[in-house]
């Protein structure tokens, strides 16, 4: 038993109808499994979405890429936005430009923008902490780390606390998506995968009440956003029985439509 919104929470699993995603619909995913298995109808709806930031705004920072020898970049949008802007800029990067990724797909992508050099591109597996070796090797650098509104602030405290030459830039924007055509559509399920959808909902809808909807949110972060809001989390994810979200749903979904198994 919980408590919502000062009242007793008891989890009945009523059967679930409808399910809304929020994020874009892929070509091939999991959910098509669950939606076949349960007879369900799910739709999916990016929450946020992404914006450049124009060259004429980007112009304030008096920030320019080519005055800095390594960038590190930690998505694909930044690489985009990163090379949208120097085009726009009429800015031309230097062969001898380090360039530092995240992870392994983040370096592959630079291929598109850079001729591809082992000893120029570093890449790590998912965290700073895979790529501080290379980083540290590297130290004396003048680093650019080009980001959204957002920041990336890990990376941030790794290059304060070790003592880096380093700029941070915001080169697009991560902002809530417009739902207003959602507004009398109801769904038993909304899937959440970051603090930011949350915040989405709360921009589009500032008067949402949870009631009989169903909440399922995936990380520690999100699930902290969706407290912080007052609400319930019916179903989560991560966990050690339940890593993917798909897995959590579906073992929520077999005990609410049981009786409704295809």
């Amino acid at each position: 038993m919980d408590v919502l919104n000062d009242k007793q929470y008891v989890e009945t699993y009523k059967k679930v109808k409808t399910i809304l995603i929020s994020q874009p619909k892929p070509e091939r995913s999991p959910y098509y499994t669950l939606e076949e298995k349960f007879g369900l109808t799910i739709d999916w709806r990016p929450f946020i979405h992404v914006e450049p930031v124009s060259a004429k705004e980007y112009r304030k920072n008096r920030i320019y890429p080519n005055e800095f020898s390594a960038i590190i970049f930690t998505s694909k949008t930044a690489i985009d936005h990163f090379f949208r802007l120097c085009e726009e800029l009429r800015i031309k990067m230097s062969q001898d430009t380090k360039y530092f990724c995240l992870s392994e797909a983040v370096a592959n992508y630079l291929q598109k923008f850079i001729v591809y050099r082992k000893r120029k591109v570093f890449s790590g597996h998912r965290t700073v902490q895979d790529l501080k070796p290379y980083l540290l090797k590297h130290k004396k650098e003048k680093f650019l780390l080009p980001c959204s509104n957002l920041g990336s602030q890990n990376l941030g405290v790794f290059l304060d606390e070790n003592k880096f030459d380093w700029a941070e830039v915001m080169m697009y924007k991560t902002v809530s998506s417009d739902l207003s055509d959602l507004k009398d559509i109801y769904y038993d399920v909304i899937v959440f995968f970051s603090p930011f959808d949350i915040q989405a909902l709360y921009d589009n809808f500032p008067d949402f009440e949870q009631k009989e909807t169903r909440l399922a949110v995936f990380g520690k972060k999100t699930l902290e956003a969706l407290k912080e809001r007052g609400l319930y989390c019916n179903i989560h994810a991560p966990s050690p029985e339940t890593p993917s979200m798909t897995m959590a749903l579906e073992n929520y979904l077999m005990i609410s439509n049981k009786d409704d198994l295809q």
